[in-house]
């Protein structure tokens, strides 16, 4: 890799986004027009319209100490993209705004947008717009996406019913716990930069913390399978935290049977290295970036032997709450949201 370093106001602003699009190639067909003109122009003749926009700011949600820039572009398109399929819809158009400081190059960017292009293409949707401008503290980075579902097809936190199960993709925990190890390591950087980071066998969850990939293929499984949920939300602050806006929104209880949570051996091996309840990570860590959503029982023989699909529990009556049943005794105990609150950049126990 070149040295060189190119000063971003060598470029200016409209150089640099000229500089950054130049080879953008349209895919769909929604997309009239992409960048280039005041706005973006699209057509969605039939369909519902989803929209979500997410922000990560230097030093609230990354650490560049440890955050490689083209990671960061790729999830920075891919947590948007996970909000879209948490609605049962598929992502078409993304718009990137940067807030950047002087200490970045456009080599760095370059990184970064490389990383941007790189999810863009993987999940098939056009980087249509966004902006630039000037920060005094870091790099601050802003994604909308847009994506479109059948109007009979979107599904939203509210449907949830007494006697749906309770279901989620993949297994949980593990973004918690890459974060873990990398802050880890970074503090014995800090003591001494001579010594090498411990990563041993856990690839598996720095790869959850540093490149999330949303889960598309469960979109496509729900419309192999005939399937539509009665609600859903993407894990991103936690199970706990999203099993009580699912009950909130829905206005039901539920039960979550602690032996049903979904975990990588990578992420029980680190948690027991490292002093913890692995629950801990699954509960309250965050930024696993599944689906965790209800369906009617009557589906469940389409997805009983489905590998990526976890039964975690059921939906009760409002009355009871939102319990977490223990392993062994069955003991109830209320979840609490003790997710991530980045408005006082500490885990929230309120």
């Amino acid at each position: 890799m070149s040295n060189q370093k190119t000063e971003l106001s060598e470029l200016g602003e409209f150089g640099l986004i000229k500089h950054l699009t130049n080879k953008i190639e349209i895919k769909n067909d929604s997309t009239i027009k992409g960048v280039g003109d005041d706005c973006a122009v699209l057509n969605y003749p039939k369909n519902k319209i989803v929209v979500t926009t997410d922000m990560l700011t230097e030093g609230i949600h990354f650490n560049l100490m440890y955050v490689p820039l083209k990671h960061l572009g790729y999830k920075a398109i891919t947590v948007n993209l996970s909000d879209v399929y948490a609605m049962n819809a598929k992502p078409k158009q993304v718009t990137v705004s940067l807030a950047l400081s002087s200490k970045f190059s456009l080599e760095a960017i370059e990184q970064l947008y490389q990383g941007i292009h790189l999810a863009c293409q993987r999940y098939g949707v056009d980087l249509v717009g966004g902006d630039t401008t000037s920060s005094l503290t870091g790099l601050t980075i802003s994604v909308t996406a847009i994506g479109e579902v059948e109007e009979d097809k979107v599904v939203y936190r509210t449907g949830a019913k007494p006697g749906n199960l309770l279901c989620v993709s993949g297994d949980l925990g593990g973004a918690y716990m890459g974060l873990q190890l990398l802050e880890r390591e970074n503090e014995v950087f800090k003591v001494d930069p001579n010594m090498q980071p411990e990563f041993k066998e856990f690839d598996y969850l720095l790869e959850r913390q540093l490149k999330p990939e949303p889960r598309m293929d469960i979109i496509k499984m729900f419309e192999d399978y005939e399937i539509c949920p009665t609600s859903m939300i993407d894990i991103s602050d936690g199970l706990s935290s999203e099993v009580l806006h699912l009950c909130e929104q829905s206005e039901v209880g539920c039960r979550v049977y602690e032996d049903k949570i979904p975990y990588h051996p990578n992420t029980q091996d680190l948690a027991q290295e490292m002093n913890m309840n692995p629950i801990v990570a699954a509960l309250n860590g965050g930024e696993d970036y599944e689906l965790l959503f209800t369906m009617d029982i009557k589906d469940y023989d389409k997805i009983k032997n489905n590998p990526s699909i976890s039964v975690l529990g059921h939906i009760t009556e409002k009355e009871e709450g939102a319990n977490l049943v223990t392993a062994g005794m069955g003991k109830f105990i209320p979840l609490e949201a003790q997710g991530w609150n980045p408005m006082m950049n500490k885990r929230d126990t309120e």
